[in-house]
């Protein structure tokens, strides 16, 4: 029991009554110097007083006791409890926006990567910077969205790795494959030389094996992998 705050407390109630000490110590039939001890806390009312101080300022004992209104405190906490909803209400929209952006950044990423891949041919450098423009998105798209999913700043960085990591093995297959099976000159190459002699030669560099193409745009075109 925190006997300063029920003085402060009881203090409080006289002053909504309007009342000064004296005025309230002839009400009471108590001296002055009680008034004020029971307003400092150094001296608590009896059960019968605390009973007479309940009645009189239309409080409950256990209010006096507690040395606060129970309704201001419901008032406080109903308060307290609408602004932590409506700040778990914004942060639900903020987070919904984020996720609608996160999709849309993806899903435009995935268009502009198959966009490229079939407008444009595979001898054309343009198909591989679009390509590679659309995969920014993505990786930003999914980063966006696994943001709220996963709490591990170090769990987002290995997912958005990993991410990078499968779009560059699937253009390097997509490369090979484009080179075996359908002989053709691979898309994601860095360097390519042209050599005059006979058989006249294109070599394109990739990261991981270098493709010669022979004779080109002739009816005996060869397109092969020599490592």
């Amino acid at each position: 029991m925190d006997q300063a705050k029920i003085g402060s407390f009881l203090k409080e109630l006289r002053k909504e009554k309007q009342l000064t000490q004296e005025n309230l110590a002839e009400r009471l039939n108590v001296s002055n110097r009680t008034v004020s001890r029971w307003e400092t806390g150094s001296n608590m009312p009896d059960i019968g007083m605390l009973v007479e101080l309940a009645d009189f300022y239309d409080v409950s004992i256990p209010e006096i006791i507690n040395g606060e209104r129970k309704s201001e405190k419901m008032n406080q906490e109903t308060r307290q409890t609408a602004v932590a909803m409506a700040e778990y209400s914004r942060n639900e929209v903020k987070s919904g926006k984020k996720k609608v952006i996160g999709i849309l950044l993806a899903v435009f990423g995935v268009f502009v990567i198959i966009s490229a891949l079939m407008m444009f041919p595979n001898e054309s450098s343009w198909g591989s910077v679009y390509a590679v423009l659309g995969s920014i998105f993505l990786v930003v798209g999914i980063s966006v969205l696994i943001k709220p999913l996963v709490a591990k700043r170090s769990l987002r960085i290995l997912t958005v790795v990993g991410c990078i990591l499968l779009l560059f093995g699937a253009f390097t297959v997509s490369d090979y494959m484009a080179v075996k099976e359908f002989h053709q000159v691979p898309r994601f190459r860095y360097e390519t030389i042209y050599d005059s002699g006979e058989p006249k030669q294109i070599v394109h560099k990739t990261l991981f094996f270098t493709v010669v193409q022979e004779n080109p745009g002739t009816e005996n075109e060869k397109v092969y992998i020599v490592k």
